[in-house]
């Protein structure tokens, strides 16, 4: 009998122990199923047709949803506005100065809100609309639009070749890129100090990204991956202007940035540059999300020290060189992105559930 009981007690701590580790994280697929069926719909068809017309958005929730979940986890902490005279929120610190589509989060939740009070989350829809926005952009060749889609160009502008009016989808995109564990809470704390260190810098070194990576959780393949992510969007000359006049602080160009490359950066931004100039991050590619970004960074092209980093270390460079020669690029991509999606995050009875994405309850 000793054995049988002491198998079963081992057996029941082994249960207790991997249920405690899954209620840890507590976030499952389909939590709305019951309480909000419409929820994950809802945010699909607003971001789609969001997309449809500022096709800069893709870029623009993916990199507010990496914000969010660096600083105090994936806790919507990113959306709140300052309040009166309290500390200054995190989306008034400087790295996040930049950030915009807060208006379509907020959209979102009050078409929610009409339909299920009190029951989903800010943060759940941060992390739904980063993966619909870039799951549509990428399946942007299987639309039905015969007069064309907006591509992104050298210099970082956008042209519109579909038409006066536009192009017609046939159907909508349900292809999932990642998916996305639901039943995160709102945090109730939001502040600007919090920022500068827990998001990676534009100017950060290799060592300096996997200390901050490996503080989240995140290792070296998730690095090298979650920086694909910079095959789309664009940037201010002053995220990388250092580079071009003084990268030692001698009024140098850095010596890893292609040549040629750096002459065209320095016509778009001259020194000084206009605060408002962008360049698209990935030269090519800058509205397609592919796995372009890696070749970019083999030709030294790439826009940031923070990328040009990656090839510093010898394992991340490996990672680089089989991320440009596969094709396993997306897959790897979504498991990186679900562990981003998991960080820190409020479950159960922690957090809120916000009424308003900008304001806690």
């Amino acid at each position: 009998m000793r054995p049988s009981i002491f198998k079963l007690v081992v057996l029941l701590i082994a249960v207790w122990i991997a249920a405690g580790e899954c209620n840890a994280q507590g976030l499952k697929m389909n939590f709305y199923q019951e309480s909000c069926p419409l929820a994950e719909l809802i945010v699909k068809t607003i971001i789609q047709r969001s997309v449809l017309s500022n096709p800069a958005l893709p870029a623009k929730f993916l990199r507010m949803h990496f914000h969010d979940c660096f600083v105090r986890g994936c806790d919507a902490s990113i959306l709140l506005d300052t309040v009166d005279n309290n500390a200054k929120a995190e989306k008034e610190a400087v790295p996040n100065l930049s950030l915009s589509g807060f208006d379509v989060i907020d959209y979102i939740k009050t078409q929610i809100e009409l339909l299920c009070p009190n029951t989903v989350s800010c943060a759940d829809i941060l992390a739904l609309a980063a993966r619909d926005s870039v799951s549509f952009l990428y399946n942007w060749p299987l639309w039905d639009v015969p007069t064309g889609r907006r591509e992104g160009d050298e210099d970082g502008k956008e042209r519109d070749n579909r038409g006066e009016k536009g192009g017609r989808i046939s159907q909508f995109i349900n292809c999932s890129l990642w998916e996305v564990p639901t039943g995160r809470r709102d945090g109730r704390i939001s502040l600007a100090s919090d920022v500068i260190a827990n998001i990676p810098s534009p100017f950060s070194d290799f060592n300096t990204l996997m200390q901050l990576f490996n503080r989240k959780g995140l290792n070296l393949t998730d690095l090298v991956l979650l920086s694909g992510g910079h095959t789309i969007g664009v940037a201010h000359c002053a995220t990388f202007s250092p580079r071009l006049y003084n990268f030692s602080g001698h009024g140098d160009q850095d010596p890893s940035l292609d040549p040629s490359y750096a002459e065209f950066l320095k016509k778009r931004c001259p020194n000084p540059a206009n605060p408002a100039t962008i360049v698209a991050m990935d030269p090519k590619s800058a509205l397609t999300f592919d796995k372009h970004y890696y070749q970019t960074l083999l030709e030294n092209k790439g826009l940031f020290v923070s990328d040009a980093a990656l090839l510093t270390n010898s394992d991340s460079a490996k990672i680089v060189g089989r991320l440009h020669i596969s094709n396993s690029f997306i897959p790897q991509f979504a498991n990186s992105m679900k562990k981003m999606g998991a960080i820190e995050v409020l479950t159960g009875t922690a957090g809120e559930i916000r009424k308003q994405c900008r304001v806690v309850n």
